[in-house]
């Protein structure tokens, strides 16, 4: 508050006059009424205790209702409920003052200012704080400030103005409008965290799929910006852990928010092109790679997916039991028996990962078979195999499959029995 206060001031082009002058000043048009409202005024302006100062302007106030400094009066007043933090009364005392002067700049900007943390959404209050607003905006350069330093203040002054207009329009649920004001106030002034959580939240209240990660950089400035004008600690602990819930849900992980928060904790606003990848299109971008750099891997999660959906074991049937099924790789995990075995237990996404396969042995006719020796487990093989059967809890899909149809399958010999020669005792 105290910068916009400087602001004020120096906007304003005015200041309070030390005194008000007695009857026979050199400024007839002001005159104080008599000996008692002089004393009121001059111990209200050196009283230091902001309630005894207080005192002293309502008893002015009461006993010289009418007087020619009305409107220094009200100014004083306002200064003291700030400086008592009561933002209630520095509203009923702005709208006095506009009683008085409507384009009085301290009090628009009092009423802009305070009303998006008054949280009272009364038609009356919003009407209000709409109107103070576009005062704001339309304000004109007192003819006492230099126009260099109207610049600066007129450009703070529109920040504000804007932020509450985005506000009024937030709350009567006008989203594309929030949006609008909440942009042009983060352009005018980029440190504001509460505007860019505000930002992302009407962006998300407009309910575009398209424009969630356009949300998310909002939200994400909010969590991450810590300078002047940032949310507090804890509400930017609070906004971040949103982030990191509504970021994963989109994405799929959280892959990229550190890069994001870092992005945004450098600019307020993101670049036109800027996107959020969602998980369905980071999981076709992966299913793109794998068919290039390993097509049966991404074959075999095709089927696993088809497998596991609700019409699983419809797709089975009707796909794959019976079929001829293109060339596959997995790695062996075991052997069914370990020694001249008839089925090969296989993984399909990884040596360290659960068994999913069964390749039973059969000839060429489909009747079963069994190995000549012992298969060395932990190695990768491929194998094209017929569809025989499939469960779902736990997965497991078996096929049938002729040794000629395995690639990469090592086999360690097995020595035969030796055979010893019958022993004759003698009688």
């Amino acid at each position: 508050m105290a910068l916009f206060s400087a602001v004020i001031t120096l906007a304003q082009g005015q200041s309070q006059p030390s005194q008000p002058p007695q009857g026979g000043s050199a400024q007839p048009q002001k005159k104080v009424k008599d000996q008692g409202e002089y004393d009121l005024y001059n111990g209200a302006v050196k009283e230091t205790d902001p309630n005894k100062k207080l005192g002293l302007l309502t008893t002015w106030k009461e006993k010289y209702p009418d007087s020619d400094f009305k409107i220094e009066r009200l100014q004083l007043m306002l200064a003291t409920y700030q400086q008592l933090g009561k933002p209630d009364k520095m509203i009923d005392t702005a709208k006095e003052i506009l009683a008085v002067d409507p384009k009085d700049i301290q009090a628009l900007y009092w009423i802009t200012f305070l009303s998006p943390s008054m949280n009272n959404n009364s038609p009356d209050a919003l009407a209000l704080a709409t109107k103070a607003a576009n005062g704001l905006l339309s304000a004109e350069k007192p003819a006492a400030t230099p126009e260099e330093a109207w610049k600066k203040a007129k450009s703070d002054l529109e920040a504000a103005a804007y932020k509450t207009l985005g506000w009024v329009a937030m709350v009567q649920k006008n989203n594309d409008e929030a949006e609008q004001n909440f942009k042009k106030s983060l352009g005018i002034n980029p440190n504001a965290g509460e505007v860019s959580y505000w930002l992302g939240n009407v962006v998300l209240a407009e309910k575009k799929p398209e424009r969630q990660g356009e949300a998310l950089y909002d939200i994400a400035r909010a969590a991450s910006y810590d300078g002047p004008g940032a949310l507090n600690p804890d509400g930017r602990a609070k906004v971040d852990a949103y982030l990191t819930k509504a970021y994963t849900t989109l994405h799929g992980d959280t892959s990229g928010l550190a890069e994001l928060k870092a992005q945004a904790k450098a600019n307020a606003l993101p670049p036109a092109d800027f996107k959020i990848k969602t998980a369905a299109e980071v999981a076709a971008e992966k299913e793109e790679e794998l068919k290039k750099t390993n097509p049966q891997l991404a074959l075999w999660l095709n089927i696993k997916g088809q497998l596991l959906g609700a019409d699983g074991q419809q797709y089975f049937d009707s796909s794959m039991k019976g079929a001829q099924v293109p060339k596959l790789k997995g790695w062996l995990l075991s052997a069914k028996p370990a020694v001249k075995s008839k089925e090969l237990v296989l993984s399909m996404e990884g040596k360290d990962k659960p068994a999913d396969v069964t390749l039973k042995l059969v000839n060429a006719e489909g009747t079963a078979l069994a190995l000549t020796g012992k298969p060395e487990t932990g190695d990768e093989i491929e194998f094209e195999g017929v569809g025989d059967s499939f469960t779902k809890e736990p997965f497991m899909v078996t096929f049938n499959v002729e040794k000629s149809k395995i690639t990469g399958l090592k086999e360690e010999k097995v020595a035969a029995p030796v055979r010893r020669a019958p022993v004759h005792h003698k009688k």
